[in-house]
């Protein structure tokens, strides 16, 4: 757009607005519309070519996507990461800082800092929680990353997921399980996953986003953030598998490595329910009488009993009428 002589006039222009006829769909309000322009929906809702999506690296470095980043971040808030840096010191030289992650990633240069492990108490567990917290510049450029895969991703995962989704919730999956009940499916299975960060095997996760992201510069920076060293104790090392539970960037990550379980259990006919690493799936009610009802518990415990489709370390598993 040419600026012009009516440059001074676009002051009070709000963040985002679009022209006339440019209102993107119901569903997609929350995208960054500085990246997601009308053109980049529409070619997300009529599919790209070959399914994969090319040259998104410079969508994540632009100097707009990594300030509306910065601001997400900022209203997150959270501790400092291994570097000691806060909130407020990042934001004390925010334009030389975002100028810097800006030509780092441009240039291919940039390099995440090691993550913070802490342990947090479990609610109704003797056991803590794992968190990993990365440096304020690193969430700054995981949240850029985010606003640029999330619409992928969001356009192909089903909808009884809820887990760290756009507009929906853990009341939305438990209104949806309470439908089904209603309508009579009460076979269900509560499939939980333990330790399900720590145990994502990157291998088959990097697979996962390869189906629809061909942009090799962007899969490095991802794979990057999967391999970050860990400081613990004084100690530093490198995770062989896992995604840190507390990076900006892991929920959907997450997601993305358990859509192929969501696809599967729908085309066999079953009703699940899932939200992060718990899931209920509950059996269709009218299809292959009991054989099929029993067949959920026995694909539930099969999933959580093999290695196939998670890291292995222990799921747990509850069947009940």
């Amino acid at each position: 757009m040419k600026s012009g002589s009516n440059e001074g006039r676009l002051t009070g222009v709000p963040e985002g607005a679009t022209q006339v006829g440019e209102t993107p769909p119901k569903e997609w309000e929350w995208v960054e519309r500085s990246i997601w322009t009308e053109r980049m929906l529409e070619a997300l809702e009529r599919g790209v070519k070959g399914g994969v999506w090319f040259s998104l690296i410079d969508k994540v470095y632009r100097p707009s996507t990594l300030h509306r980043a910065w601001l997400q971040v900022r209203a997150n808030k959270g501790a400092p990461g291994s570097d000691h840096q806060s909130i407020e010191d990042f934001e004390r030289q925010l334009e030389g800082n975002l100028r810097k992650l800006h030509e780092e990633l441009r240039t291919g240069t940039y390099r995440p800092r090691p993550i913070r492990r802490k342990y947090v108490d479990k609610p109704g567990s003797r056991e803590k929680r794992p968190l990993g917290i990365p440096a304020i510049r690193d969430r700054v450029v995981q949240a850029a990353v985010c606003l640029v895969i999330e619409p992928i991703f969001e356009r192909a995962f089903v909808r009884h997921s809820y887990g760290f989704r756009p507009g929906r919730g853990c009341k939305d999956a438990l209104r949806h399980v309470d439908r089904l009940l209603k309508a009579g499916y009460t076979w269900v299975v509560e499939a939980d996953l333990k330790a399900y960060f720590d145990s994502i095997p990157h291998d088959r996760l990097m697979g996962e986003l390869g189906r629809y992201i061909a942009d090799g510069r962007l899969l490095s920076l991802i794979e990057a953030f999967l391999k970050q060293d860990i400081l613990e104790d004084l100690k530093l090392w490198t995770p062989e598998e896992g995604t840190p539970q507390g990076a900006v960037v892991s929920p959907l990550l997450a997601n993305v490595y358990l859509h192929p379980v969501d696809t599967a259990m729908a085309g066999a006919g079953y009703e699940m329910i899932r939200y992060a690493d718990d899931s209920v799936p509950n059996s269709a009610r009218g299809r292959g009488g009991s054989a099929h009802r029993q067949g959920s518990p026995r694909r539930a415990r099969a999933w959580c009993a093999s290695g196939q489709n998670s890291g292995g370390r222990g799921r747990s598993c509850r069947c009940w009428l």
